[in-house]
């Protein structure tokens, strides 16, 4: 599944999914550019790990919710390299806590990043997108947006709101070329799911068939999937990669 002579921008891409989904892309062969919040210590290790192996990647700092960064980091990004093939929206964050006692606040910095990040970056690709007749768009979501999680509903709304966006978004473009899917990672070991594996680690992995947490590899191999000549007559799809956990097995 080779991206020779493909660009790609992946946002939320310093660390945990999006380290190893720009790992892999830029593995399969495609120029990387990847947006992160705050972690500057961790990109430049990923963009000189990278560098050392040969790739070509560039990271920008950024905040996803904000659309005037989104338009500026797209447009650079197509003067440099020609266009963007490839965007995987992967920047989320999250802030539990049950509704009665949930602060506004809570609520739209959740619905901002997760959300509002993916009509930002998506947007902002369509035109040069449409304009090459081609593309593929990744949008990271989660089983969240159908389990209905207690204190997770600002983060349900939002990844069920990317599902929903994903669809719509797919009808529009498909006729120029473009595919629109997302995936729904199950229980990933990461930085933001540290807590929770932490708390009830052994009681998850007995309601997974394959009796383990997934990895962030896991996700890339997905995402790659999905980037790559052999998904390219699947779109409007959400693709769960959870190891069975939703089947409810062991529940």
């Amino acid at each position: 599944m080779s991206l020779s002579g493909k660009t790609a921008l992946v946002t939320g891409g310093s660390r945990g999914i999006g380290k190893a989904i720009v790992q892999t892309l830029a593995r399969a062969g495609a120029k990387v550019a990847f947006v992160y919040h705050s972690n500057t210590a961790a990109a430049d290790a990923l963009i000189n790990e990278l560098k050392a192996e040969g790739h070509e990647v560039v990271g920008y700092q950024a905040d996803a919710a904000s659309k005037p960064d989104a338009d500026r980091i797209v447009e650079e990004i197509c003067e440099k390299w020609g266009g963007i093939y490839v965007l995987v929206n992967n920047a989320g964050i999250i802030k539990d806590g049950l509704l009665a006692t949930m602060t506004a606040e809570n609520w739209s910095a959740v619905i901002n990043t997760n959300l509002n990040g993916v009509f930002n970056y998506c947007q902002a690709v369509t035109r040069p997108m449409m304009s090459a007749r081609s593309g593929r768009i990744i949008n990271i979501s989660s089983v969240a947006a159908n389990f209905g999680n207690p204190g997770q509903s600002n983060y349900a709304a939002s990844k069920g709101g990317i599902e929903g966006f994903t669809r719509c978004l797919a009808n529009e473009v498909g006729r120029r070329g473009i595919t629109v899917n997302a995936i729904a990672p199950g229980f990933i070991s990461t930085d933001m799911t540290e807590a929770i594996r932490n708390a009830a680690e052994d009681t998850i992995k007995k309601q997974i068939p394959l009796r383990r947490l997934g990895n962030p590899e896991d996700i890339a191999a997905a995402v790659l999937y999905l980037a790559s000549d052999g998904a390219s007559y699947v779109t409007g799809n959400v693709l769960t990669v959870d190891g069975g956990l939703t089947l409810g097995a062991g529940m």
